[in-house]
């Protein structure tokens, strides 16, 4: 049995926790996070940059008089199965990364335009930035080209010499409506977006899963965000109708609730999935302190996210085959 985590799905409503425990483990010297929490070296991939860009994508096309093509402004989705593009992403990133895979397109930013399209393509969405008209899509790629290098390279940038004692830590949040009735269906939630990852995570993952409620949600989002600062991990903001349209609800729970013990139980490309679990209760916030310095942390406070995310993992790993 390996001694960490392949992969670890960290998954939550946003504002949760999720980067700040990222911040904590980062600040975890490498041989107690093996060891204590079994978690390697972290290799992180994540969603958000992606959703950032196609608000910057939305943005621009306004200023140039043209349709928004993926969020109607501070709203959800225009096409729900955009959840499905993300994740497709992600497995892209994935696959990338495991590859080392590198590219040196002349325009980072109509690379990216390019992966949009065929990751909505698995989604069943045609292509958006493709069908744009050839001189808006080029005025759009220069306006956004230096964002796009710097994800690029940054991207190119992590990958590592071995992998060897290393974790892929995928992280990204999903909800539903405010008032939904569990289950969810259609494209909310984790019962649409887990069977959206690809094989080579589902067969290496665990879930670490931070509980908190929609409401302490929607408290931390409004607390962390900084306007000036809208790229940022740990201080962007979500809009209060995405909160309430996308994230109003979590059906984490319920699926676990109806799944092998200690599990979240699907079922995607033609087979039977129990993805390991493990719950972080955040509900009572432990964790907005990691987004100061950390120098500032308080050790008591340190103490207890620590077991918090020992119990959790602890979890995870009885089940995890891998």
């Amino acid at each position: 049995m390996n001694k960490v985590f392949k992969i670890v799905l960290l998954q939550a409503l946003p504002a949760s926790g999720k980067s700040e425990v990222r911040n904590f483990m980062a600040h975890v010297e490498p041989e107690r996070l093996r060891d204590e929490f079994h978690i390697g070296e972290n290799l992180q991939l994540d969603d958000f940059p992606y959703v950032h860009m196609m608000r910057r994508i939305d943005d621009e096309l306004t200023s140039l008089g043209e349709a928004r093509i993926f969020y109607p402004g501070d709203a959800p989705f225009i096409d729900g199965r955009d959840w499905g593009t993300l994740c497709n992403l992600l497995n892209e990133d994935y696959h990338d990364l495991m590859n080392r895979t590198r590219v040196s397109p002349d325009s980072a930013a109509q690379h990216l335009f390019e992966r949009i399209d065929r990751a909505a393509l698995g989604a069943g969405i045609a292509a958006r930035m493709g069908s744009l008209n050839a001189d808006i899509r080029a005025k759009l790629a220069d306006r956004l080209e230096a964002e796009a290098r710097v994800m690029l390279d940054e991207k190119q940038a992590a990958y590592p010499d071995s992998f060897e004692d290393k974790t892929v830590v995928i992280e990204c949040a999903r909800g539903g409506p405010d008032g939904s009735t569990l289950p969810l269906t259609g494209t909310f939630g984790y019962q649409y977006s887990l069977p959206m990852f690809c094989p080579e995570i589902l067969e290496n993952a665990a879930i670490l899963y931070i509980w908190v409620t929609p409401e302490e949600s929607r408290r931390k989002n409004a607390d962390r965000a900084d306007p000036n600062d809208p790229g940022s991990n740990l201080h962007h903001g979500v809009p209060m109708a995405v909160m309430l349209g996308d994230y109003g609800c979590d059906d984490m729970e319920y699926m676990r609730a109806h799944s092998r013990e200690n599990c979240v139980s699907f079922e995607a490309y033609g087979k039977h999935w129990d993805i390991p679990i493990g719950v972080f209760d955040n509900r009572v916030d432990k964790t907005s302190f990691l987004r100061t310095e950390p120098s500032a942390w308080d050790p008591e406070k340190v103490a207890d996210v620590t077991a918090a995310i020992r119990a959790a993992t602890d979890a995870m790993f009885e089940n995890y085959k891998c």
